[in-house]
């Protein structure tokens, strides 16, 4: 029952984190696009009120008209919409599935011995750390180095520099499904430490001081937009990571913190590319796809080099026996799919379990090379490809 229990709260916080993650993605998206795609008022009224840029639209059968403000309305409305409870609650709900499928598992799921042999306690621990660590690094980052003409280029290069950092240190320390998870979960931690501790508070001084008459700091706005920037490229990224964990072939590649890199890397590109295509558009100018066209090759690349090798005389090597069968799933398998312990209802300490669960098995270990969890039992590839002639050749159960 309470593994049982376990699964829906899974489910639940999992469908919670989807929605609000839409929500915030779908926000951000929409803002970026919206503030590159603005044109210089065209009625004179709008210039003298202080218009600096405006969207005309059309959507879902209706006209929609969008002005930006540089600074403020000479009349500041009562009521502002602030955009951050969709960032608020992506991590509340991400955090928290994250705690209960991660660190309430930790042995299982963050310990991979064979990467490295260490307590539950001590993983934990760690995977915490990468949060704050990872902060403080490049919010000093942004405080120290953000400022002055090439503050940006000098910011971004740091940035680059640290997340590819955490990545090798993350699939050095975690089981690969867990490292790949951390460093989005990090890089979308600090998303979040962006909103709460820089974008909104600085909009709220801008707010006070504009309603109470005082000049407005210009700093609030700078690093306001340049927080944004960041969150901005780091999305596709995160979105990586977050479904990664469905695919064993590439977090555990041999070099699975170069495939990381790389898949974020082309995630970020073709974020780039999006990005320039608003104001490519509205200055009516080619559309710069060279960045999408780089991200795509990126991803074409890491395919080609994680390219299994042909099995040799495959056609040649006969089914195995089921008994042969039932002696790998034993030894390696149904340590956690048996009487005592049926992990996701499924049971493989019998020989109808094992035929009636064949194309799990062979989608599991063989296909998505997921199972078992972190390779725990330690199946071999010739098991594997055994697991896969046996089901190819019908499962047969002699």
């Amino acid at each position: 029952m309470d593994a049982y229990l376990l699964d829906w709260v899974g489910l639940v916080l999992r469908w919670a984190h989807v929605i609000t993650g839409i929500a915030w993605i779908g926000a951000s998206f929409y803002f970026v696009g919206l503030d590159s795609s603005l044109t210089a008022p065209a009625d004179e009224r709008d210039r003298a009120k202080g218009v600096g840029g405006e969207l005309w639209a059309v959507h879902g059968g209706g006209f929609y008209h969008q002005q930006k403000y540089p600074v403020a309305p000479e009349r500041l409305p009562e009521h502002l919409h602030w955009s951050m409870w969709e960032s608020y609650s992506t991590w509340l709900t991400g955090f928290a599935l994250f705690a209960v499928l991660y660190l309430f598992n930790a042995g299982t799921f963050l310990i991979d011995k064979s990467v490295f042999d260490w307590s539950a306690p001590a993983a934990i621990a760690s995977a915490l750390a990468f949060f704050i660590v990872f902060w403080f690094a490049y919010d000093a980052a942004c405080r120290l180095f953000g400022s002055g003409p090439r503050g940006d280029l000098v910011v971004g290069a740091l940035v680059v520099a640290l997340v590819v950092l955490a990545s090798w240190v993350a699939c050095h320390l975690f089981a690969g499904r867990a490292a790949f998870l951390i460093v989005g979960a990090v890089m979308a931690t600090t998303m979040t430490a962006n909103v709460a501790y820089w974008i909104i508070p600085g909009q709220r001084k801008v707010v006070a001081a504009l309603r109470e008459g005082r000049p407005v700091d210009p700093v609030h706005g700078q690093r306001g937009k340049q927080r944004s920037v960041h969150n901005t490229y780091f999305t596709l990224p995160v979105v990586f990571t977050m479904i990664s964990n469905h695919y064993g072939f590439v977090f555990g590649a041999k070099h699975n913190w170069l495939v990381l890199v790389a898949l974020m890397l082309a995630g970020a590109l073709v974020r780039v590319s999006f990005v320039l295509r608003h104001k490519a558009l509205v200055e009516q100018r080619p559309v710069p796809w060279r960045y999408a066209i780089a991200g795509v090759l990126v991803v074409v690349a890491t395919v080609a080099l994680l390219l299994p090798a042909p099995p040799v005389a495959t056609a040649q090597t006969p089914a195995p026996t089921f008994a042969e069968i039932e002696a790998i799933v034993a030894q390696r398998c149904s340590v956690c799919h048996n009487a005592t312990l049926a992990n996701k209802n499924v049971r493989l300490d019998s020989a109808a379990g094992i035929r009636a669960h064949a194309q799990e098995v062979y989608q599991q270990a063989v296909v998505l090379k997921l199972m078992p969890m972190n390779n725990a039992t330690q199946i071999t590839d010739v098991e594997r490809a055994a697991l896969g002639r046996w089901y190819e050749a019908g499962a047969p159960a002699r």
